[in-house]
Formats: C-alpha cells, sequence, structure tokens
C-alpha cells in the first residue's frame, strides 16, 4: 500500500459532547460501536452531580487512493504540529419554533404563528443578542493551549465549554454545564416543550477545523462537527433506530455509501434484534415483551441458536419476527407492530402513518433478506471494544459510527441531540461530513416566519451548515423536552381496558421511562439464604420505577419547570455484574444509580393525560390574546386538576400517579387536524 500522506482526515466527522455540571475531569464519548459502557460510578461524582462527555477528534493521513495510512499524532513520524479551530454557538432563541418536522406532509396544517421566530417581541438589531456565539477559538497542539468559549445572551454571561488537546495532538471538545435560565426578569412561566421565549440553554454546536504540518508542509483536514447535546442517560442502552442508522441509509439511498454486500447475523441482524431487548432497562413494556425469560429475549441461547440458522427449519420464526416490524402501507396508524415508538406526526388524535417510526429503509431490507434465509451465520460479534487497538484501516469509520449510535432517531419531535435536518444530503460534503457555511455564503434572513418553501428550498436551511445552525431547532430549554419524555400518553377518553401507561414511549434509550432501582438489585443480587425460594428477588427483578418520579405535582408545566433546576438529580441507568452465579438472572444488569430527589412512590408520573381544553388559555397567553379576567395560568391549572380528578375516578391511582397538561407535542396542529 502507498503510505505517502496525499490528505488528512478529522474523524469522527461528527463528533458528541454532552452537557453536565460536575467540575470532575470530563470522560471522552464512545469511540467504537462495541466498546461497553463505563462501569458504574463513571457519570455522575461523588456529590451526585452529572460529568460531561467530551468529544475526542483525531486526524487521519490518506494516500492518494484514499486508503488510511495512519492516524497522525503530534511529535510521530514528522508531524510538528496541529492546528485546531473550533466554533460553538446556540442560536435557539433567535430560531424559529418547532412542532413537527417541516419536510413531513403534516407540516402543511401548520399555521404562521407556528413557524414564527422564538422570542419575536424582540426585533431589529436586538435579536442579535439572542444568539450565543463567542467565535471562533483556535489553539495550537504544540503548545498545549486551552481555549474557552465565553459566551453570552442578551447580554448575559452563558459559557459554552473549552477545547483543549492532549500531549498526542488530539482534539477535547467540552460543552456546557446545563445551566437553562429565562433572561426575564421576572422570569416567563414554563408554557410548553419546545418553545419557551425568553429560555435560553448552553447545549450548541459548530465547526472543527484543522491544520496539520508534517514533514515540513501543512495540510488541511476534512473538516468535522461537534454537537454538545443533553445527558445520556442510558449509556449503555442504543434504541432501535439510531442517528447512524438514518444517516447511512441516506448515503446507501444517494449511492454515495454501497449497499452491504452480504447480511451476517453476527454483524447486522443480532445487533439490532438485541436492541430491543437492552430496552428492558429503560422501559417495563419492552422488558415485558423482550426482557430475560420474555417470549421475544432475543439473547436467550437456544433463541439465538434458532434465528442464527439459515436453514428451513428456523425459516417461519425469522419471517415471523419480521412482519412484526412496522409497514406503514400496511399498517397504518396501529401501535402494535414493532418498535413501539411514537414518530414524527404523533398526535393524542392520531391521523398519520407516522404516529409511530419504521425501521430504516436498510434496516428492513437486510432483516427480509435475514428472514429469507440470505445470511450468514456465525459466533456473536465482539469487534474492537477498543478503538487503538483496531487495525488503523477500521479505525476513522468506528469513530464516526460510534458517536453516532448513540444518539437517536426515534421521533424527531424534536429529538435528543439533533433533529429532522440531518436526513437530507443537502446537508453534508461527504457521508457523515457537515457541508460548512463559508463567510463568503452567509446564510439570508427568512423573515419573521419561516415558510416550508424557504425550509426546504435550495440554499435554505437544509444546506450548508454555520455554528449553531443543528441545535437550533431542539427545545429551548432542553430539559422541558426531557421531562416530557415519556410512555403511554393519553386522553382521558382512552383510558379504557386495553390502554398501557408503558407503551408507546418517546426515545427510551436516552431519557429512560422506567426503571430498576439499586434497592431491588441488591435484592437480586444476594444469595437466598438456606431453602428460601427466589421469589423475592424474582419480584424484585420485574419491578420497576418511573424514572421522572422525582418530579412533584400533577401539572407538566410545573414539572418542566422544576426539570430546569434539577436535571441532574435524576439517575443514570449504569451497568452491574449479577454476581450470585446461579444463572437465574442476566450476567449484567443495568440499574438506576441513586437519584437526588427526596423518595418518592415508584408509580409517580406514571400516567400522563393530554388535556387538549387546557391548550385555550395556554396558547392565547404565549400569543399574547389572553383576554379572560382570570390569568391564563389559572384557568389552565383548574382544567387540569379537574382532569386529574377524573383520571383518579377511572383508574382507581393515586394523585401522585398521574400527571397531566396540556402538551403541545401531542397536539401539533393546534386542534385543526
Amino acid at each position: 500500500m502507498d503510505k505517502q500522506i496525499a490528505q488528512v482526515k478529522i474523524h469522527p466527522a461528527i463528533g458528541i459532547a454532552r452537557v453536565g455540571n460536575s467540575s470532575n475531569e470530563p470522560f471522552i464519548g464512545p469511540e467504537s460501536p462495541d466498546q461497553p459502557a463505563l462501569p458504574p460510578g463513571s457519570y455522575k461524582d461523588s456529590s451526585g452531580k452529572v460529568i460531561r462527555q467530551a468529544a475526542r477528534f483525531r486526524v487521519y493521513g490518506y494516500n492518494k487512493a484514499g486508503e488510511v495510512v495512519r492516524e497522525l499524532k503530534l511529535g510521530e513520524e514528522g508531524v510538528t504540529e496541529i492546528k485546531w479551530s473550533v466554533h460553538l454557538a446556540n442560536k435557539k432563541a433567535a430560531w424559529y419554533q418547532f412542532h413537527i418536522p417541516l419536510d413531513i406532509p403534516e407540516a402543511t396544517g401548520l399555521q404562521d404563528a407556528q413557524r414564527r421566530r422564538r422570542n419575536f417581541d424582540i426585533t431589529g438589531a436586538a435579536r442579535k443578542k439572542l444568539i450565543n456565539d463567542p467565535g471562533i477559538q483556535t489553539i495550537h497542539a504544540s503548545k498545549h493551549e486551552t481555549a474557552t468559549f465565553a459566551g453570552k445572551i442578551m447580554d448575559l454571561p452563558v459559557p459554552l465549554g473549552s477545547a483543549s488537546t492532549q500531549n498526542d495532538g488530539r482534539l477535547l471538545v467540552v460543552g456546557g454545564v446545563g445551566k437553562s435560565a429565562s433572561f426575564a426578569r421576572p422570569e416567563k412561566p414554563i408554557s410548553g416543550v419546545a418553545n419557551n421565549d425568553t429560555w435560553y440553554d448552553d447545549v450548541s454546536d459548530g465547526p472543527v477545523t484543522a491544520e496539520v504540518t508534517i514533514g515540513g508542509a501543512t495540510k488541511t483536514a476534512s473538516p468535522a462537527w461537534v454537537v454538545v447535546g443533553p445527558p445520556h442517560y442510558a449509556p449503555g442502552v442504543k434504541t432501535v433506530r439510531t442517528l447512524y442508522d438514518l444517516l447511512h441509509d441516506v448515503f446507501v439511498t444517494e449511492q454515495t455509501l454501497p449497499v452491504e454486500p452480504e447480511v451476517s447475523y453476527p454483524d447486522h441482524i443480532e445487533p439490532l434484534l438485541t436492541r430491543f431487548c437492552d430496552l428492558q432497562w429503560v422501559n417495563h413494556g419492552f422488558a415485558t415483551q423482550f426482557g430475560w425469560s420474555g417470549p421475544h429475549h432475543f439473547r436467550d441461547p437456544a433463541m439465538r441458536k434458532r434465528l442464527a440458522d439459515p436453514g428451513k427449519a428456523s425459516r417461519e420464526l425469522r419471517r415471523q419476527v419480521y412482519v412484526q416490524m412496522r409497514d406503514y402501507a400496511r399498517d397504518g396508524m396501529s401501535p402494535l407492530p414493532w418498535p413501539w415508538l411514537y414518530g414524527d406526526a404523533m398526535s393524542s388524535r392520531p391521523n398519520s402513518v407516522r404516529q409511530h417510526i419504521t425501521l430504516s429503509a436498510a434496516q428492513d431490507r437486510m432483516l427480509a433478506l435475514w428472514a429469507d434465509g440470505h445470511f450468514t451465520s456465525g459466533p456473536p460479534r465482539t469487534g474492537h471494544p477498543n478503538v487503538d487497538q483496531a487495525p488503523p484501516a477500521e479505525q476513522p469509520d468506528l469513530l464516526d459510527r460510534a458517536a453516532l449510535e448513540n444518539c437517536a432517531a426515534d421521533a424527531f419531535h424534536p429529538g435528543c441531540e439533533v433533529t429532522w435536518p440531518m436526513r437530507h444530503k443537502t446537508m453534508y460534503s461527504e457521508p457523515f461530513r457537515i457541508l460548512h457555511r463559508t463567510a463568503e455564503n452567509p446564510e439570508r434572513d427568512y423573515g419573521d416566519v419561516l415558510s416550508l418553501q424557504d425550509a426546504l428550498g435550495k440554499n435554505g436551511p437544509l444546506f450548508a451548515q454555520g455554528p449553531g445552525d443543528l441545535t437550533r431547532w431542539m427545545a429551548a430549554p432542553w430539559q422541558c423536552d426531557t421531562a416530557s419524555c415519556r410512555s403511554g400518553y393519553e386522553v382521558r377518553a382512552g383510558l379504557g381496558p386495553r390502554y398501557s401507561p408503558y407503551l408507546p414511549t418517546f426515545w427510551p434509550a436516552q431519557m429512560p421511562n422506567h426503571v430498576l432501582k439499586k434497592a431491588d438489585f441488591t435484592t437480586v443480587n444476594t444469595k437466598p439464604s438456606g431453602g428460601s425460594d427466589d421469589s423475592a428477588r424474582e419480584k424484585a427483578f420485574e419491578n420497576r420505577a418511573v424514572w421522572l418520579r422525582g418530579l412533584t405535582g400533577t401539572d407538566f408545566n410545573v414539572q418542566r419547570r422544576q426539570m430546569i433546576d434539577d436535571w441532574y438529580k435524576f439517575g443514570i441507568v449504569e451497568t452491574h455484574e449479577y454476581t450470585v452465579g446461579d444463572g437465574k438472572f442476566p450476567k449484567y444488569i443495568q440499574v438506576e444509580s441513586d437519584p437526588g430527589y427526596p423518595p418518592a412512590p415508584d408509580d409517580a408520573n406514571l400516567i400522563n393525560i393530554h388535556v387538549p381544553e387546557a391548550g385555550v388559555p395556554q396558547l392565547a397567553a404565549a400569543a399574547g390574546v389572553w383576554t379572560g379576567s382570570i390569568p391564563a395560568e389559572s384557568v389552565e391549572a383548574d382544567l387540569v386538576q379537574q382532569a386529574v380528578q377524573e383520571v383518579k375516578e377511572a383508574t382507581g391511582r393515586d394523585e401522585a400517579a398521574i400527571a397531566a397538561g396540556y402538551l403541545e407535542k401531542l397536539d401539533p396542529l393546534h386542534g385543526t387536524q
């Protein structure tokens, strides 16, 4: 192989950092799709604060044929300098409202008021103060420099993080501290999930560039991007359709990446099926069906033997698993097909096949081939848990994939880290590499209302990107969306015998719904004494507590406001080893770390009720047109409390188990559909 360096590229192409409020040294995010989660205690410090996740970037040298030669490290093989530049920004407060993705047919039903600017009452030059842009920061690896992103919004200091290098020249980008607040005094009340005017947070995103001096010559690297998102509260769990799956499908469809030439059970099918099983640690509905000893526990050795067999004897089993997957043309709005995850057009009054998600086209194609017996078998994949021990030629792809596999591409409603624009090929210069906006091509002003024509049109927001452009679509602030990532949303009329508070669900891999408490794990992991039976251990293993049980009261907006302050107090789902050794429970069990809030009932906030009539005063107040003699907040609170009482009577549950309110994310067209 030609070992002459002809070009250099940064990897991962998109790096993911996450906010945290601990002063401890940040940990580095996953760098291989095969890398296990960190040991218990790695994600929070001794005081219960969340440790930040850093995004680490490297530079690789390629030859003229596009083959990877090696990683370029400072001080090795002629590399004398790596000059890094990073530009973080947060543009949420200055961007447009989010209700549903603008690239789906349902978006034509949005009213102009739903596509107008956030903080619309701030006009003219003052709107520039809504953008938190500390500017580009450049550091030299040879000098071990550190740069800080000392941003501000409406003249209030809001730091976005820092950048530094390691001894080998690799770049570390660390994000904000999870600080969200209102710049208004007194603060403006929280009014919903995604569009809370005057409120800001310290997530961010932006370009990462590098120049490498090697052998006396300086080469400009193909650039990368960094996204600073919320914490991953279940770092050992990946969702069924990850951001990597979604983007890989985009590039395969556009023929910039090849179709997998051969389907492998351990490489392609098993990782997908076992994600259903791993959701048992974050959702009780998935635990019942796909968890340990469940009817579709794909990790069971006997089940695996059948699923990995391409012969005729297992063909009907494979086919039945495949046909369970959702097909919009066949299933319509039914919640029954897999996966049991809400979709882009989720509404309390379902009117779209996009009420739930499907697998990606590439995932579906491989499953279809597997079901028909066209695949290779083999032992479970071990891969490369440590990217540095992988062959250099494989490292760039592992880095790119690991970052994105730990991000969600469930419902873009709006999402967790990034949202719907990511599925558009015009956003990229090459697979996984964001197209950077240049200073010579500034983004134009789309006006007070973002029209669908502008949103989807040529040279609009789906083309070249600038600092803050990926996260500007996300919820403002992010904690309000996190507090709304729940399961089993329903209106009062739907509380019949077929109602489940566990399914379907929003993003459980990122923001859990129901978790195994540490106290229950202690019971499970204690060997029974004498001749006692295992009923207590079995009961403890089956028990799940609502992850958001620490939110108090019954009103959604009150709970969202609490989440802004208390986001770090919620447990991180961590991987523990089952050490009794009798094989009665899984070898590895994922367990919620001790929460930082006062003890709460396990079923607190289990039932989540949408109250459409409470939207009338809320929406009117948000639009500044409420004319009632009683404050809109009081009218809304009375309607919510009335709904809670009705749900108590209908379900027999205590008030603590019920959360209610108007959710605009469940009414994206504001009652017009």
